[in-house]
């Protein structure tokens, strides 16, 4: 993991959001309590837009 990959993680899970199972090659499907959706994390975010978009899916709001 590099970039902001270990940070949307932690934020993923601090907002109750799991982990559901291993994607295709470093991807991981996720699930998120606040909307009910699943939705992938790549395993290696480099760009902050990519991060926010991966928070937004999730339901929540920008943090990068």
């Amino acid at each position: 993991m590099s970039g902001y990959t270990p940070r949307v993680k932690a934020i993923l899970k601090d907002a109750g959001c799991r982990l559901v199972r291993q994607g295709r090659g470093d991807h991981e499907i996720w699930e998120s309590p606040i909307n009910g959706r699943r939705f992938t994390v790549d395993g290696d975010i480099l760009s902050k837009h990519t991060a926010n978009g991966t928070l937004k899916d999730a339901g929540l709001p920008k943090q990068f």
